[in-house]
């Protein structure tokens, strides 16, 4: 069974790319740009393995808002997050970290490879 990624990404073409790497590796994929987008998926999806979450997120919410509301859900605290931002300054990652994320990457920094083979090892532990 292919194991199903929810990227939450506001850049509809960063989006796509997102969608088809992962694809190209085996995921299913999810893709939401707004927090209520995103909550409606996983309220009507089982078996979420991870999610891919950028801070920056179309309407009033940011993924730090998004965040705060799915780790009050005990159905979905287990989920690892992997936050996938240009957002970057110590208090921000910090704040994540706190909210328990799997791993914070700054896009100009990381490589698609990268983050997804990051995914796959973690999926693969649980």
């Amino acid at each position: 069974m292919k194991q199903t990624i929810l990227v939450v990404e506001d850049e509809r073409s960063l989006g796509a790319a997102i969608e088809d790497r992962l694809i190209k590796n085996g995921f299913l994929v999810l893709r939401a740009d707004r927090e209520e987008a995103a909550l409606r998926i996983l309220q009507n999806t089982d078996n979420i393995s991870a999610l891919w979450l950028d801070h920056y997120l179309l309407g009033q919410k940011t993924g730090l808002d998004f965040l705060h509301e799915i780790r009050g859900k005990e159905e979905w605290n287990e989920i690892p997050i992997f936050v996938v931002t240009n957002s970057v300054s110590d208090e921000k990652v910090s704040r994540y970290e706190i909210l328990g994320i799997e791993k914070y990457y700054v896009k100009s920094d990381s490589s698609l490879t990268d983050i997804i083979n990051s995914i796959k090892k973690t999926i693969s532990k649980k």
